[in-house]
């Protein structure tokens, strides 16, 4: 082809899926603001098709970071995660250990908090997932969120755990360390093993964490909040009831849903959003929440919503 001429239309390469929501960092990697959750793959567990067609589905639409854990549908996920992604899809996985699967128990999961259990969980999640390295692997403690019930031999000091999980990093096992449901005088002396990201339940209604984001912001860490419309227990407010969401909604022509997730990722830069779903449409939804302008006026109103659900420990709610 000469200089200057029309290539012919199979010649052109196709462009780049834009990235949902822009771009942020992940443990040193560049991806989208909005990647995607997939604990909610667990419901399409009878129907497998469905669950892969969505995964894929998801990276099609620029989704380059997923969040996943072994005890997400006794393994089921990981599965589909397994099977769904390719080597040149560029996905980077998160998952996440302390805790496991305890499909005849009182609660579909129970913590497992020792470093030996962290090991195992790590072991496991190298073979459901399929792959040498996880990248990213989050210590989910049960400092502050929801959780199961904690016995008295699961309290286990974060210096024990972060030894453990520094030994697998130095092996090559994990990629890099993460926190998950912790206080920031926790991620505070968990810094020198160099934390990449913080998962917290947080969003417009439950801003309790605002001292937490603010150091992830201050030591360039990843903030993955979880629940991130609230709602997580029953009766628990919830970011698409309340009037100024309606109205924002109303006059930007999106959903509730949306407007709640936009606000997060306007709120700080720092913020990565996992938002999970079971269905085409949804997920659609949730990715096209990153192209959404608030403007100031907006962003003062929503700033303006009181906080309405604290994220203090409750036993026996759900462990994300």
């Amino acid at each position: 082809m000469t200089s200057g001429s029309t290539p012919a239309p199979d010649s052109i390469a196709s462009a780049p899926t834009p990235r949902p929501g822009g771009t942020g960092e992940l443990a040193g990697h560049i991806v989208a603001r909005l990647g995607y959750g997939a604990m909610q793959l667990r419901r399409l567990h009878d129907d497998r098709a469905a669950a892969l067609a969505l995964l894929r589905h998801a990276v099609d639409l620029g989704v380059d970071h997923v969040d996943t854990a072994e005890f997400y549908g006794n393994g089921f996920v990981n599965d589909v995660i397994r099977e769904a992604l390719r080597p040149g899809d560029g996905v980077v996985i998160v998952s996440k250990v302390g805790a496991v699967s305890d499909p005849g128990g009182p609660f579909p999961m129970r913590v497992a908090q020792r470093p030996e259990e962290l090991r195992a969980a790590v072991e496991t999640n190298l073979a459901t997932l399929g792959v040498e390295q996880v990248p990213v692997v989050n210590l989910r403690r049960t400092d502050v969120g929801f959780t199961p019930p904690v016995p008295d031999d699961q309290i286990v000091g974060l210096d024990d755990q972060l030894a453990e999980m520094t030994a697998l990093r130095d092996e090559g096992k994990i990629g890099a360390i993460g926190l998950s449901s912790v206080s920031p005088d926790v991620l505070r002396r968990a810094l020198p093993a160099g934390i990449v990201c913080v998962q917290n339940p947080y969003s417009l209604v439950a801003r309790e964490d605002e001292e937490l984001l603010d150091l992830c912001a201050a030591e360039r860490i990843a903030w993955v909040p979880y629940f991130p419309l609230g709602g997580a227990l029953p009766g628990g407010a919830k970011v698409t009831d309340e009037p100024a969401v309606l109205a924002a909604a109303e006059r930007l022509g999106r959903t509730p849903a949306q407007v709640g997730l936009a606000w997060l990722l306007h709120h700080s830069p720092r913020t990565l959003l996992i938002p999970g779903t079971a269905t085409t449409g949804h997920l659609e939804a949730n990715l096209a929440a990153g192209a959404i302008t608030l403007d100031a006026e907006t962003l003062a109103g929503l700033d303006a919503i009181p906080p309405r659900q604290s994220v203090a420990r409750r036993s026996g709610g759900p462990l994300h």
